[in-house]
């Protein structure tokens, strides 16, 4: 078995071992909180559920027996840095160290608003700083590359894959959407057939339009005349390798073998096509405005960090063709 189809049809059930049964049924409960009431993203709860998986691994180690609700109560704000820095000593970043103490946190007050612990240990501890980078786009001929059916040559996939692979790839580059967004599409929604617009369902459940240009839609309509599989309307639109929803570490891998085929760096990514998406408008007289809408960005100061990245590539040009810039 492949690489990629061994994750295409690997499962990852909600399990909470080795916490007792009263701490996994309560995080169970949890997780169903926050996809009903709280709406969000099954990418999110995915993420917080590992993050409290290794929380509770590290919790029968550090306290030498299975994880309770006791424990939980008897939480100290030492406690988590030590979590905190053994998760750091394996190689997780600040950011990911944030998002795993916001995810801890959020299940902690879930437990003291339904009175079976507290939170204290939890308000008492400052996340990580996390140093926002700059994005690194793409230069639009090496966009529209990754996107083209014409990178695969070669491959030894089935063509309705290669199809597919590159459809998502064009509406993360050619509409500017999260992988999470395009692998939300219904097959009822896909544009084609001269449908031009398209609904996303972004963060925060939030909707928004964007438009879908002509390759897209060619590159959807190709992929959809190859695929082998029939497409119930209120289906996913992309498919995986035995019918069921293509999950976003296919289109991930995809993307690591073009790494390797066109000698591109690693931050070469398929979010990367989103940040190029954003770039490559603003570099072509897009208005900031309009972009924080395409991107569904909730503050503009979010879309304003591609003016950095516009501007630090103008300086770029400057001092290589400027005679006093060198």
């Amino acid at each position: 078995m492949t690489k990629a189809h061994a994750a295409e049809t690997e499962s990852d059930p909600l399990e909470f071992m080795p916490a007792s049964a009263e701490i996994a049924a309560h995080a169970r409960d949890w997780l169903a909180h926050l996809s009903g009431e709280r709406r969000v993203s099954a990418h999110t709860a995915a993420s917080y559920a590992r993050d409290l998986r290794q929380f509770l691994q590290f919790a029968a180690e550090h306290f030498g027996e299975a994880p309770s609700l006791l424990t939980f109560h008897r939480l100290a704000p030492q406690d988590l840095r030590a979590f905190l820095a053994a998760r750091r000593g394996k190689g997780a970043g600040s950011r990911s160290l944030a998002r795993q103490l916001a995810g801890l946190r959020s299940f902690a007050r879930f437990l003291e608003r339904n009175g079976f612990g507290q939170a204290l240990a939890f308000t008492a501890l400052r996340p990580p700083k996390i140093q926002r980078g700059l994005p690194k786009p793409l230069r639009a001929d090496i966009a529209c590359e990754l996107v083209g059916v014409d990178a695969r040559a070669g491959e030894n996939r089935a063509q309705w894959i290669i199809a597919r692979d590159a459809a998502v790839l064009a509406l993360l580059y050619g509409a500017g959407l999260r992988i999470s967004e395009a692998l939300a599409i219904k097959r009822c929604e896909a544009p084609i057939g001269g449908r031009d617009v398209l609904t996303v369902v972004g963060k925060g459940q939030k909707t928004r339009s964007v438009p879908v240009i002509a390759p897209v839609q060619h590159a959807i309509e190709a992929y959809l005349a190859l695929c082998p599989f029939a497409h119930a309307p209120d289906k996913p639109l992309f498919i995986g390798a035995k019918g069921g929803p293509l999950g976003p570490r296919i289109i991930q891998l995809t993307i690591e073998r073009l790494r390797g085929a066109l000698g591109l760096p690693e931050s070469a990514t398929p979010h990367a096509l989103r940040h190029s998406f954003a770039t490559h408008l603003l570099e072509r007289g897009g208005d900031l405005r309009s972009i924080q809408e395409l991107l569904g960005h909730a503050s503009l100061s979010t879309t304003q960090i591609y003016t950095a990245v516009d501007s630090a590539r103008l300086l770029e040009a400057y001092r290589a063709a400027h005679p006093r810039g060198r």
